[in-house]
């Protein structure tokens, strides 16, 4: 007999934040043809309910309304129930965070949206409480019975809406690019910055690491020494903060004030994997030991909280776990008590509370703490006259203590599935880590997770798939997996001179082309020609959290341009950049990732070419230096790749610097070839 009262068709789903469902009182179904006939074969709306497992405020109303038997006889009544998991199914997210964005202004999750049989939404919005929840499907219901018309006049006008929001036209006008651009879209990039605390003005506060990717390019190649002190503030207070985690590594989603302290605690891959790419160029262009540090706590938890055997990595931590009452509390597993902290350290307690800010800087509520840190370790070790390594023996001692005793705690709830996008945004994090420190174990693991999604989610008819749980492979890819995946090879290749990966990366951006490009506006669709078709198919132009599948696509075609020597890639680079030209000169916030592709067309872009049997040490030695405006090839041996073409060295080890093609006389000496690198725009 089934312990549960009840069980709805999501028990047969794999996705944790579907299963989490599965024994709620609504009659939830997942999203396929059969439950959308199912919805006009009844002429039942349908309401369609999109989370993610590691959601705070999407539990908060599962909780309040989903497990609510009252709740679940007006939805079961009168709807057909789906429940979406935004990171299996972006397509379907995107579609109605669309709608819900042009009805209410703004969007977030738990998203909730009320649509015709046919798919076509009407009304919608985020968390409801549980009575408001109520009294408004009563109301729709009610008018659908009564007024069907007025819905159905409202829903034809919001799909056209959802349509037209993001349609891009291809800018036919002959664009050129230039610092002058640059400068504008930072300049009014400005207005929206907190110099004093970083990142963008106000709360709450998210990493954006594409931003400070490209904010370091440009204050480096520009010289502007007070942009590159905003990312430096950004960067060190980010580490310093409680978005990241100060005793176990890895950041949080976002702070939800300005000081980047209280986090909202999930832990999502995605922006691990970003935020070790951006510290570890950081590093790279500063050489501040913060970012290394930062880097290498980041992938020390990647490591033990989300790799699995097969080299892949799980999607996310959730932000609640159990507490001491057996409830599930936001942030109950990182949190401390003074007392507790005072029992825990003994003597060290008065140097770890001022190291930790166990103070009012560092209180939260409830008498809880998050420890966060004011102060850099340089400073702190002037300010209590100790040496550094004394303070560090004193932080690997606190930091054993403490990771002990928390992990007594109920562990935060895991959500298990691979996606291929977030995989390859966190394989790119471990090939810049190596590039940059040149750790074995972060090439060693880079490698793994490529064969992984080359042997599980690559299929035999060139298609890349999005999802992987308990051994199986599913759901058609869509343009963010392969848009990550050619950047993360074409970036493997780079460091291992292995052109098996720079072949894949040319092989899936050609399946892109035949399968998700619309040659009309010079653009990529984000869903495949081969997927069913859903109320509209949209293009993701816009840099948020992730960058846009178009702009990491766009910036690929521009590299892989050079390698192949492909005039067409190049054209369809430049192309799409032309057609987001004015929208990056107005909100570069939102526009960043274009913005750094738009320095490589910008000033001299080099193409580094080595041959020999040396170089890959060669290669190592120039990748300790800051040139975000280079690409690198070669080979030990005789190479097909076109870039590397009539350059077999044999066994001497010869450098070329190139520009468009023309390259100067080849070097042995690396320190010379470097300084035939200009950064400057």
């Amino acid at each position: 007999m089934s312990a549960h009262k009840f069980t709805n068709k999501l028990i047969n789903e794999t996705s944790p934040y579907l299963l989490q469902h599965a024994h709620n009182p609504v009659d939830w179904y997942a999203w396929n043809s059969e439950t959308l006939e199912l919805a006009k074969k009844e002429n039942k709306l349908l309401l369609i309910s999109v989370g993610y497992s590691s959601c705070h405020w999407c539990h908060v109303m599962e909780h309040e309304s989903f497990e609510n038997e009252e709740v679940a006889t007006v939805m079961n009544k009168n709807f057909i129930n789906i429940k979406v998991d935004r990171e299996e199914r972006p397509d379907i997210d995107q579609i109605y965070m669309n709608a819900v964005q042009l009805i209410t202004g703004s969007g977030g999750w738990p998203l909730n949206c009320i649509a015709l049989p046919d798919g076509r939404p009407f009304w919608g919005g985020t968390y409801f409480q549980k009575e408001r929840w109520i009294g408004t499907l009563q109301k729709i219901a009610e008018l659908y019975k009564e007024s069907p018309e007025k819905i159905i006049d409202y829903a034809e006008k919001l799909t056209e809406g959802v349509k037209n929001s993001d349609l891009i036209t291809a800018n036919n006008s002959e664009e050129n690019f230039s610092i002058k651009d640059l400068n504008i879209a930072v300049e009014e990039w400005v207005n929206y910055i907190d110099l004093d605390l970083g990142g963008r003005s106000g709360a709450p506060k998210f990493p954006m690491p594409n931003n400070y990717l490209f904010l370091l390019r440009y204050a480096t190649q520009t010289n502007n020494t007070a942009i590159l002190d905003f990312v430096n503030t950004t960067l060190t207070k980010m580490a310093l903060g409680g978005i990241n985690d100060q005793i176990g590594g890895g950041f949080s989603r976002y702070s939800v004030d300005k000081k980047w302290h209280v986090p909202h605690f999930e832990k999502m891959l995605y922006d691990n994997g970003q935020l070790v790419s951006l510290y570890s160029e950081a590093y790279q262009a500063t050489k501040n030991p913060l970012y290394k540090e930062t880097v290498y706590n980041t992938l020390q938890f990647i490591e033990e909280e989300l790799t699995t055997t097969e080299g892949a990595f799980y999607s996310s931590l959730d932000a609640d776990s159990l507490n001491k009452e057996n409830k599930l509390e936001e942030g109950a597993f990182y949190v401390w008590k003074s007392l507790e902290l005072q029992k825990l350290l003994k003597d060290d307690y008065s140097l770890f509370s001022d190291y930790y800010s166990i103070n009012y800087y560092g209180y939260w509520e409830h008498e809880n703490y998050v420890l966060i840190r004011k102060d850099t370790d340089s400073d702190f070790i002037k300010k209590h006259s100790i040496s550094i390594e004394e303070l560090h023996n004193k932080i690997n001692s606190w930091k054993k203590i403490l990771l002990n005793e928390r992990n007594k705690r109920e562990k935060p709830r895991l959500d298990d599935k691979s996606l291929t996008s977030w995989n390859a945004l966190m394989l790119k994090g471990y090939i810049d880590a190596y590039k940059v420190f040149g750790e074995s174990k972060f090439l060693e693991t880079a490698l793994k997770n490529a064969k992984f999604i080359y042997s599980k989610q690559l299929q035999t008819d060139g298609n890349l798939n999005h999802n992987y749980k308990n051994g199986k492979s599913t759901i058609n890819g869509y343009l963010e997996d392969y848009a990550t995946v050619i950047d993360a090879y074409i970036a493997l290749y780079e460091i291992t001179l292995n052109e098996f990966w720079l072949t894949t990366a040319k092989q899936l951006t050609d399946y892109s082309f035949d399968h998700f490009y619309d040659s009309e506006k010079s653009m990529f669709y984000f869903t495949s020609n081969i997927d069913e078709s859903l109320i509209a198919r949209k293009m993701e132009i816009e840099d948020n959290v992730i960058s846009s599948s178009n702009s990491i696509m766009a910036t690929n075609l521009f590299k892989l341009s050079h390698y192949y020597s492909n005039s067409y890639y190049l054209k369809t680079s430049k192309q799409m950049l032309s057609n987001v030209k004015e929208k990056t000169m107005k909100y570069g916030l939102a526009y960043a990732n274009w913005l750094y592709l738009m320095c490589n067309f910008s000033g001299s872009y080099y193409e580094v070419a080595v041959t020999g049997e040396n170089s890959l040490e060669i290669i190592k030695e120039l990748n300790k230096n800051y040139f975000p405006n280079k690409l690198i090839a070669g080979s030990t041996k005789k190479s097909s790749i076109p870039l590397m073409e009539g350059r077999d060295s044999g066994s001497k080890t010869l450098i070329y610097i190139c520009v468009d093609g023309a390259c100067k006389l080849p070097e042995t000496d690396i320190n010379k070839a470097i300084e035939q690198l200009n950064i400057n725009l």
